[in-house]
């Protein structure tokens, strides 16, 4: 079995529009197509954002620094027009111990600024402008209508997040985390066409005067970013691209807004958190970082592993695995566990290895958690079953769910089957689901050929009877 893609496809072709109307509040934007639905874009935000958080240098989140930052962005979008204020997004800022000049969001709200850029702007509202303009690309939904225009590419929904991060992460830890997506995306969510980034930036201009400061102030800082980004050229305007007049655009469209009363002058409490951040340690660059940071669990199959041959029977001793914290089963202490974001797969040797540039295993089981953006857990299965599906096109729907119990909740299980192409023998795969307590979908996938199915079902049940959701 290929590890699974979770996710829906996208389809349709993006159309781009902004009409350049005088208005009160400036140029009207509409936003670009979009197929996917906005809670999808929480859903691979959130994902994204969560590993994101395992992998970065973050600072505290109760420290000053992070606590202005996120003042600061609370402000902001309080300020995005109530045309693109989707209720399902959750805004949330954090800081990165990075001393690259850089900042992202991801889908659905989650923005990660790094120390670099607090300490080259030269004003709050220097800061806020590149803010703006990151939650501007959020607010359009920019990463998903992107996806929309690249049908050709297949992208799933599973994907997208992988994509992202490596997009993000960067190095070999970026290439460990997006191994799996099947499509060679590289930075293209995170790298906006020139359409989108003048978007951006008119949207951007708009929510710093609605906030209060002066929109020139996002144009002063593109050259801030220009001026400090050093020999190697600034990362930020590396996934941003200059569309052209950028400038020149900014101060046009600063003309047509009115700035909020009072506005927002010179901030004291910008300066005192500079200071703040001198006083810090030097902060490492982000290829530095990425150098540097070790996985817990091995994430790739070692280069010299084949499936074949001799598949060792499930021990019957066993040892606990946890998925972040959040979900734990017992399994038989011969399988090897390796992590994939927020998944393990567990399997014996002879049962796990590469073939044609892809990661497969034959016999043992992919513990993980999901976001999941309702609490149907019929909903949720679907679309989990779905990416699977579409990950392993050989398998298809045997039956219907089966209710029953896991950790005193109600879960479901659904059986697959297909003739693998790997071991040209019949294969079952159960995929149990069950709903967390913190809108999470937590799933056990176990797979085995149908004739040594009678040699694992003492362990596979162990898995389900032992399953532990921590809230």
């Amino acid at each position: 079995m290929h590890e699974p893609m979770k996710g829906l496809k996208a389809a349709g072709i993006g159309l781009l529009l902004m009409v350049a109307i005088a208005l009160g509040d400036g140029t009207r934007i509409t936003a670009p197509k979009n197929d996917y639905k906005p809670a999808d874009d929480v859903k691979v935000g959130r994902e994204a954002a969560a590993q994101i958080r395992r992998e970065l240098p973050l600072l505290p989140e109760d420290g000053e620094v992070d606590a202005y930052v996120e003042r600061v962005g609370n402000t902001l979008t309080a300020a995005i027009p109530p045309e693109f204020t989707h209720s399902e997004f959750r805004y949330e800022f954090s800081v990165v111990n990075a001393k690259d000049i850089n900042a992202f969001a991801l889908p659905g709200g989650p923005m990660f600024v790094n120390r670099g850029m607090i300490e080259a702007a030269h004003s709050e509202g220097e800061m806020a402008g590149v803010m703006a303009h990151e939650i501007s690309h959020v607010a359009l939904r920019h990463g998903t209508a992107q996806a929309t225009k690249s049908q050709s590419a297949g992208i799933q929904l599973g994907a997208l997040g992988a994509a992202i991060l490596g997009a993000v992460i960067g190095g070999d830890a970026g290439d460990i985390v997006a191994q799996g997506t099947q499509i060679g995306l590289g930075t293209y969510l995170l790298k906006f066409s020139r359409e989108y980034e003048t978007q951006a930036d008119v949207l951007g201009a708009q929510i710093l005067a609605r906030a209060g400061y002066d929109p020139m102030d996002l144009a002063k800082m593109f050259q801030t970013i220009e001026q400090q980004g050093g020999s190697s050229g600034p990362e930020w305007l590396s996934s941003h691209p200059n569309p052209g007049n950028r400038s020149q655009r900014i101060n046009e469209e600063s003309r047509k807004l009115t700035v909020a009363r009072p506005p927002r002058s010179a901030s004291a409490e910008f300066t005192h958190v500079q200071a703040a951040l001198k006083r810090m340690a030097p902060a490492a660059s982000s290829d530095e970082i990425a150098k540097s940071r070790k996985p817990d669990n091995p994430t790739r199959y070692p280069d010299d592993a084949k499936v074949g041959g001799s598949v060792e029977r499930p021990s019957t001793q066993y040892r606990s695995i946890a998925v972040d914290g959040a979900f734990q089963v017992s399994v038989p202490t011969n399988w090897k566990q390796f992590r994939d974001g927020s998944s393990i797969t567990v399997a014996p040797d002879g049962a796990f290895g590469n073939m044609q540039g892809q990661s497969v295993f034959t016999h043992g089981a992919i513990v993980g958690v999901a976001p999941a953006a309702s609490r149907d857990l019929m909903r949720e299965s679907d679309q989990l079953i779905s990416g699977v599906l579409d990950g392993n096109a050989y398998l298809s729907v045997n039956g219907r769910y089966q209710r029953l119990r896991i950790d005193g909740r109600d879960a479901q299980k659904m059986r697959l089957t297909g003739t693998s192409p790997i071991t040209n023998r019949r294969e079952m795969v159960d995929v149990y689901t069950v709903l967390s307590g913190s809108d999470q979908l937590a799933y056990v996938i176990q797979v085995v050929p149908a004739n040594d199915q009678p040699y694992y079902r003492a362990a596979f049940d162990e898995m389900i009877r032992t399953a532990r959701i921590a809230n």
